[in-house]
């Protein structure tokens, strides 16, 4: 039996914001700091002739059709027999070390506001519903994740002696009106060079693209940059006004599990030092947004280190909570070793054109703000670029640009090694007109 709707919320108030969450993918709770997203919806706002797949990118905690359990054996994190019981020796009161004791300190200030967020969502009775069927959601391909060994190496092809040879296909499509040819499709072809080299829909249909027999959708007015670290200085603007005013940031953190999995090649955390964050920031300034993984010694380098070199004031965290397709905990929250979240940490770069009063002066960014999904691949981020525009600076709409990107968004440069990575035509349905 279904929970009475919050006092604060009519029957009607909650339908209409289940309505609102079909459209726009984003569910926010009356009674807490947070939101519930739904990637694949948000995700598909970028796209007018093709929607992500909810079946490929839900390739985790989700029942198989062989499986009834809510989490895919093949593709679910494990958690190590050793890991388990040092988080077991934690529990029984084995002291902590001193940047232990740091890690726990954080976990327990922000323990209450996800305990509420995960509330909220429990309470959600229309909305559990719907989380349930999210990767079925029109996908009557209903398939699991894509092989990693049919896609391309983008990291091995940008290394190689051929790397400025390669070329992408363009298929900017175009709809012939002209009399006798009404409804015909029709396309123009474009030829860039891939790698070290910015590619641009500016459009408004998102199109197909073609690199070496894989075929890829980009979204609409969006762009690339692929190329590795050292390449991305040629992205800082010849002005600052035509910098960026939301800058998103997912390194390939130093990681052991990272590793393990093969999924991707990380660098040693003292790379990031040399990011461009002043040079890219556009003259009004910038909001900067990092992800980073709960070691204490990764929140100590980025706030002692990394932002003070980047010349970024941090002002805020958000929290990403993730959850299976029932809305339970992908771990139990107080495991030591497996938190259930991550951290996006929030802050200001100041433009050329910002004094100290005008960085005071911005946008309040509410603390301990969460949201709240269920993960898609691994490593695989929530697209919260939305919600991140009202705080950011400066004239609208936005300039923003996401580094270590490896997905694209309308409206965004995506830059890094792999932007395309995500961009599989595998990874897409065509929609139903």
């Amino acid at each position: 039996m279904d929970n009475p709707p919050s006092p604060a919320m009519t029957v009607s108030e909650v339908d209409d914001q289940l309505a609102a969450f079909i459209k726009s993918g984003i569910y926010r709770f009356g009674n807490a700091n947070a939101f519930f997203i739904d990637p694949v919806r948000v995700l598909n706002r970028c796209y007018t002739r093709f929607r992500v797949s909810p079946s490929t990118y839900y390739s985790r905690f989700f029942p198989t059709l062989n499986n009834s359990s809510t989490e895919n054996p093949q593709n679910a994190p494990k958690i190590s027999r050793k890991r388990k019981r040092r988080d077991k020796e934690k529990k029984k009161g084995q002291a902590l070390n001193p940047r232990e004791q740091m890690a726990d300190r954080r976990h327990k200030e922000v323990r209450l506001a996800l305990l509420e967020a995960h509330e909220a969502l429990r309470g959600a009775n229309q909305l559990l519903e719907t989380l349930r069927n999210l990767r079925n959601d029109g996908d009557k391909n209903n398939g699991g994740s894509i092989s990693q060994e049919s896609e391309l190496d983008f990291v091995e092809l940008g290394s190689v002696w051929q790397a400025p040879l390669y070329e992408i296909i363009l298929k900017v499509h175009e709809d012939d009106t002209s009399v006798g040819n009404a409804g015909v499709e029709s396309y123009s072809r474009r030829v860039a060079p891939v790698f070290d080299n910015l590619v641009a829909n500016d459009g408004n249909s998102d199109i197909e693209a073609e690199l070496l027999d894989h075929k890829y959708i980009l979204p609409k007015q969006s762009c690339f940059y692929m190329s590795d670290l050292r390449q991305i200085h040629n992205l800082v603007p010849a002005e600052s006004d035509s910098g960026f005013n939301v800058i998103v940031i997912d390194p390939p953190w130093e990681n052991s599990s990272a590793h393990q999995k093969l999924k991707y090649q990380t660098l040693p955390n003292r790379y990031f030092l040399s990011l461009p964050i002043k040079q890219l920031t556009h003259s009004a300034g910038a909001l900067v947004a990092l992800w980073v993984t709960n070691r204490e010694k990764l929140r100590n380098f980025v706030e002692n280190e990394l932002f003070p070199k980047w010349g970024v004031k941090q002002a805020a965290t958000f929290y990403w909570l993730k959850v299976k397709a029932d809305g339970v905990l992908i771990s139990e929250l107080d495991l030591f070793h497996h938190r259930p979240y991550e951290c996006l940490l929030l802050g200001f770069s100041q433009g050329k054109e910002m004094n100290c009063e005008q960085l005071l002066g911005l946008k309040t960014i509410p603390d301990n703000q969460v949201f709240v999904s269920v993960p898609g691949d691994y490593s695989r981020k929530p697209p919260i670029g939305e919600l991140l525009l009202e705080y950011a600076p400066g004239l609208k709409p936005a300039r923003c640009i996401e580094l270590f990107s490896r997905e694209m968004m309308a409206g965004w440069t995506s830059w890094g090694n792999e932007p395309l990575h995500f961009q599989d035509s595998r990874y897409f349905l065509e929609s139903e007109l």
